[in-house]
């Protein structure tokens, strides 16, 4: 299973950015999905997730500016960033619980991240 993200890129405070996650590989299920960033010198932290369901919680300091949802057909995830802060510069994580096959324990997996930089 692969997870390959994009949309990350420079944008100046106040812009919006999309964050979009595709897995692919052998995949029966995904449960939850999330996106984690990691700024320079500190601990990596959960930003956004959603249940298959579609139940969410958010990090307190992005409620209201992020808005995460997912596609189960496509096995996407998005992250809609909306008035980005220089706070909000990371590396952002695809985060997701597959199993492979109906009868496989599910295993979490990562993407290899994307740089998400709020400067003027």
């Amino acid at each position: 299973v692969q997870l390959v993200e994009s949309g990350g890129g420079l944008v100046q405070p106040g812009g919006s950015l999309r964050l979009a996650c595709a897995a692919s590989g052998s995949i029966f299920n995904i449960a939850a999905m999330a996106w984690y960033r990691q700024a320079p010198g500190k601990e990596r932290e959960l930003v956004a997730a959603i249940s298959s369901g579609g139940t969410t919680n958010y990090l307190d300091t992005v409620k209201g500016r992020f808005t995460i949802s997912r596609e189960n057909a496509k096995n996407t995830v998005y992250l809609q960033m909306n008035s980005l802060k220089p706070e909000d510069t990371a590396v952002y994580y695809c985060y997701a619980e597959v199993a492979s096959t109906r009868y496989s324990t599910y295993v979490n997996y990562w993407g290899q991240g994307t740089q998400v930089t709020v400067s003027s």
